[in-house]
């Protein structure tokens, strides 16, 4: 195992000698740590039930800020966390705007989907049956998350200097199919046969003296590797990002996530693990830094709208009746919820209207960042609906509101069909429809981003 660092330390060298000469754009960095100081629940698993008891790293928000030759001003944060919901970004989005000068299609927000971090408000919050004390200590923890994600945008802002971009691609291989079909329908496991993404699309930014400043990469898999255990860690994203800013000292590392609802590392269980598909995550990115990379030349346009992703038709009240009597307890909060909405009148929503995000970066590429928990098919289909494009397909940015499954998910069932959106408190599945609805609204904004 002690050759592997060596090796990432070779191809950070090979990565310095072939950086681009020509500045384009001016680039600002930042970071703050977000490891919560006190005990506090984490999320992603209705099992757990008591605090954290020990941290395995440190989690982080971090900002890149990018400024083109045209003096239009983009900004990319990212964050381990589980997913931050839509307040959350619209309040933040609105004071980027108001104070930073950026508008609300120029800047994206990311989540690792770590679920060994903290819950956060109001997302989720029909899987956990939180206490007042523990309701508390998560409103904390989230309002201080938020007021230093305002602050690591605004000082990535105001340490800009000049850089170059450069695009490429690698490839990552610990990501499997979760979708394990069995006598009783789809369950979770591995499934070998099914459809994984395992690109990784990373951006570097070097400074004018050839040194890497910053590296933003992403892969499509659940942060799952550690299960339900006790320790706050940032799983495999966050490792990865550590190696990388050991290796290019002096950078900082930023992770995207990928349309990687339907994925899980492979194999899991343990930080060890975590720590294991980090440092290969890390070795693909190196690797990607070390062949010739894309140049990033001229403006980076952007594009921001709302896909209205239809339900399927709402269920009768003796629906939520037969869900009271399920073993788990999320289930019947779920039930006693929605039974209560009935009790009082309340309107049930029929469609939710999910971001979607354009970034395009000149002639190198165009990230498209989907919101929700999207699966592999939506990546997929974006690739052959836009062969000519070079894509880098983004999950959970923005709004990390429901599982948002796919048209052939939703026909076989399962988990991320059929169950997810109780945790998220929506009162049914989605429709067949909800994946040309998305796809469409993604279409129509990578297509108005483009140059005549």
């Amino acid at each position: 195992m002690r050759i592997l660092p060596l090796t990432l330390l070779t191809l950070a060298c090979l990565a310095f000698v072939t950086s681009s000469p020509a500045q384009d754009f001016k680039v600002g960095v930042a970071r703050a740590d977000i490891t919560p100081a006190e005990p506090i629940r984490l999320a992603g698993y209705a099992s757990r039930t008591k605090p954290h008891e020990s941290v395995d790293q440190p989690i982080w928000v971090k900002a890149l800020a990018l400024q083109d030759n045209a003096g239009a001003t983009s900004i990319i944060i990212t964050a381990d966390t589980i997913g931050t919901p839509r307040w959350f970004n619209d309040t933040l989005a609105s004071r980027i705007e108001q104070e930073l000068k950026v508008p609300r299609e120029r800047f994206l927000f990311a989540n690792s989907h770590s679920h060994s971090t903290p819950i956060i408000h109001q997302s989720l919050t029909a899987m956990y049956g939180l206490n007042e004390i523990e309701t508390k200590a998560v409103e904390a923890y989230t309002k201080s998350f938020l007021e230093k994600s305002f602050a690591v945008a605004a000082d990535a802002v105001k340490n800009l200097e000049p850089a170059t971009l450069d695009f490429g691609k690698s490839e990552a291989t610990f990501a499997g199919n979760r979708r394990q079909f069995g006598p009783k329908g789809v369950g979770f496991g591995i499934n070998p046969n099914g459809a994984v993404d395992h690109e990784v699309p990373v951006l570097r930014v070097t400074r004018s003296d050839g040194t890497v400043k910053a590296i933003l990469f992403g892969y499509a898999c659940h942060c799952t590797t550690p299960g339900a255990g006790p320790e706050v860690s940032g799983d495999w994203a966050g490792h990865a990002m550590a190696n990388l800013e050991q290796t290019y000292a002096g950078s900082t590392a930023l992770f995207i996530t990928g349309c990687g609802a339907d994925a899980n590392p492979n194999p899991r269980g343990s930080i060890i693990l975590a720590r294991a598909h980090g440092l290969h995550l890390a070795g693909a990115v190196a690797r990607a830094l070390t062949v010739p990379m894309r140049p990033v030349k001229g403006a980076i346009t952007a594009s921001f709208g709302r896909a209205d992703l239809p339900l399927a038709p709402l269920p009768d009240r003796a629906y939520y009746e037969a869900k009271l009597q399920d073993k788990a307890p999320a289930v019947q909060r779920y039930a006693q919820e929605h039974l209560a909405k009935m009790d009082r009148g309340e309107k049930f929503i029929t469609s939710y209207d999910a971001p979607v995000q354009v970034l395009r970066f000149g002639n190198a590429f165009t990230m498209v960042g989907l919101s929700g928990e999207t699966c592999v098919d939506y990546a997929l289909r974006l690739r052959r609906e836009l062969p000519d494009e070079r894509l880098w397909v983004a999950g959970y940015c923005n709004d990390v509101f429901c599982y948002v499954p796919s048209m052939r998910i939703l026909t076989e069932g399962g988990y991320e069909a059929d169950f997810s959106m109780m945790y998220y408190g929506f009162p049914t599945r989605f429709a067949p429809e909800v994946e040309n609805a998305l796809v469409g609204k993604a279409l129509e904004l990578v297509k108005k981003t483009a140059t005549p």
